[in-house]
């Protein structure tokens, strides 16, 4: 891959099996943290401050996977090509 990735390019490229179950763990890490942090209970501030780095350790493992791409298609095409089928809508040729 001699071309550079842009952002838009690698967030519209398909996001390898493994890197989306990185995204779906760190998701919900994150909303668990969310959850724990602004619990309308009194907690020790212990238990505050590990909901705090749950947020911060989901939402930075979901953002690194949402960007990860295969280093080359299978099929030869290019980034743009991925591109516009998928704005086109017709993710099933991928």
């Amino acid at each position: 891959m001699d071309k550079k990735l842009t952002v838009l390019d690698r967030v519209t490229l398909p996001t390898p099996r493994f890197f989306r179950k990185v995204r779906t763990i760190g998701a919900a890490l994150a909303a668990v943290g969310g959850v724990i942090a602004t619990a309308p209970v009194a907690l020790p501030a212990a238990v505050v401050a590990l909901g705090g780095y749950l947020v911060l350790a989901g939402s930075v493992a979901a953002a690194v996977a949402s960007v990860a791409v295969e280093p080359e298609p299978a099929d030869g095409r290019t980034a743009a090509e991925v591109r516009e089928i998928v704005e086109r809508g017709d993710a099933a040729l991928l």
